[in-house]
Parts: C-alpha cells; sequence; structure tokens
C-alpha cells in the first residue's frame, strides 16, 4: 500500500489532479473515411427527416411561391419573424397554433400544410429506401401525427 504524499512535502510546482471521468482508450487504428467504402446491404442507412424539417421546408416553399417576404408572413401570422425563420430552416419544433398561423398566413390550412409535408416525407424515404414498412402495399394515402 502506497502512503500519500503529505500536501506540505508536495514539490511546488506539482499539482494534484483528480481526474473525473476515466481516459478514453486510444484508438488502436486509424478510421477509414466514409467515402471508402460504399454501406453493405442491411448496414446503416442514411436518418430519416426530422418532421420539423419537412414542415419548415414546405413553408418556406409555399412562401416563395407566392413571392412572399418573410416579414410580410410573419405579421399575418403573428409570429415574430426571427421565430418563423427558425421555423422555416427547422430549428424549432413550432406548435400547432404557430403551424396553423403560418399556414392560414399562406392561405392553407393546417391540413393542408401537414399533408403536403406528409407528401414530402413519403418522397423522401422513397428516394433513400427507408419505409419502414414491411407490407408490400406501395403508398400509403392517410395522414397520421401524434403528439
Amino acid at each position: 500500500m502506497s502512503n500519500p504524499v503529505h500536501p506540505a512535502r508536495r514539490a511546488p510546482d506539482e499539482a494534484r489532479v483528480i481526474p473525473l471521468r476515466p481516459a478514453a482508450p486510444a484508438p488502436t487504428a486509424p478510421a477509414a473515411p466514409a467515402s471508402a467504402a460504399p454501406v453493405p446491404p442491411g448496414g446503416p442507412r442514411p436518418a430519416e427527416p426530422l418532421w420539423r424539417d419537412l414542415v419548415g421546408d414546405v413553408l418556406r416553399r409555399e412562401r416563395l411561391a407566392q413571392e412572399r417576404t418573410l416579414k410580410d408572413v410573419a405579421e399575418e401570422a403573428r409570429i415574430s419573424m426571427p421565430y418563423l425563420s427558425e421555423v422555416e430552416r427547422g430549428r424549432k419544433e413550432a406548435s400547432s397554433e404557430v403551424l396553423a398561423a403560418a399556414a392560414r398566413a399562406l392561405g392553407l390550412g393546417l391540413g393542408d400544410l401537414l399533408s403536403l409535408a406528409q407528401g414530402e416525407l413519403v418522397r423522401v424515404t422513397r428516394r433513400t429506401g427507408r419505409t419502414g414498412r414491411t407490407s408490400s402495399r406501395s403508398s400509403y394515402d392517410g395522414l397520421c401525427l401524434a403528439a
């Protein structure tokens, strides 16, 4: 059993270090770049898009299609312009009230907005091959939103 060094006997430039976490093990081999080999079938797939990203994309696309400014839509929806911008960029998880207000300002109902976002989700997941379904049906035409 070792004796701890009394603080008075410690060298003046010697610090007492108590690690908070164990040190991470050193890597055994350098990691290969992601583009070095294709992902094998059954391996990790690209992540599915987030709902907030899809809804934000739909809001922005609709606003730009109407040639309206962010300020104009935010004022009509009674939402702050920075917040609406964050929603459009998928950085904020907007409440149903905020989404309904933004949709109304664009001449859409909340159902229209959610239906467009659901269509975008189906399109994106088909492109990436991530449907998550095991049935043989080729499409799902319903809308499901759980909170």
